[in-house]
């Protein structure tokens, strides 16, 4: 499905993970948006909920491309378009959900924390390579 094989003939920068390091990762930070995004949806409340929700579908449709653009494409400079893009739309998720739930939002920063760490990956592979 992606070519690992590219991938791990590019050169990368310090501090880039083990290949195996990623799955796991991901895994716990996929549960946690979801944790996230159930509670942001079931908790009450008067205010509106629409940006909130607005914003964790762009957030989460850029998550899904980044994959295939970088892997599949092999596209470097356009993942790093679109990973940047993420890190913006999560920014205002957790800002959004925040003004509905601490928990929600709070849910989310492992998340945010490790998109830009993955962003500062993706510049450094762009750079090198």
């Amino acid at each position: 499905m992606f070519d690992t094989i590219w991938y791990d003939a590019l050169a990368k920068p310090y501090f880039t993970p083990p290949s195996e390091v990623f799955a796991p990762v991901w895994i716990i930070l996929y549960i946690t948006i979801l944790v996230s995004f159930v509670i942001f949806t079931v908790t009450k409340t008067r205010r509106n909920k629409f940006k909130g929700y607005i914003y964790f579908l762009i957030q989460l449709l850029l998550n899904i491309a980044w994959i295939p653009v970088f892997f599949s494409l092999e596209n470097i400079f356009l993942a790093l378009i679109i990973i940047v893009l993420l890190d913006i739309f999560v920014f205002f998720t957790i800002k959004e959900f925040h003004k509905i739930s601490q928990i929600a939002a709070g849910t989310l920063i492992p998340y945010f924390i490790w998109i830009i760490y993955a962003t500062y990956l993706n510049v450094g592979i762009l750079v090198l390579n």
